[in-house]
């Protein structure tokens, strides 16, 4: 398996330099089709938040996405069990 870093493109995002995010999207997207190519699974993450993760959920070849930092973060405000059901969402609604 393989983790696409996604750091670069939730910059990007929260900067709101749409020109650069898009760019990181199409490699991401590429990077990630190629490692299926591969026959490696296709994980990834860093920075991925609610604003930002839907995008990198919607790329077909990822299976996992390492959300982890931002969960816990958010479920010392929601709770754990809220935190990751508004991600689920997000998640199932970017691959619809």
């Amino acid at each position: 398996m393989i983790e696409l870093h996604t750091g670069a493109c939730c910059d990007a995002h929260h900067d709101d330099n749409h020109t650069a995010r898009d760019t990181e999207l199409s490699r991401l997207t590429g990077m990630a089709a190629c490692a299926q190519d591969l026959g490696l699974a296709v994980l990834a993450g860093h920075g991925l938040t609610y604003d930002n993760a839907a995008p990198i959920a919607a790329i077909p070849q990822v299976m996992e996405l390492n959300i982890g930092h931002f969960i816990v973060g958010e479920a010392i405000f929601l709770g754990l069990g809220p935190a990751v059901a508004h991600m689920r969402a997000l998640m199932d609604a970017a691959r619809a």
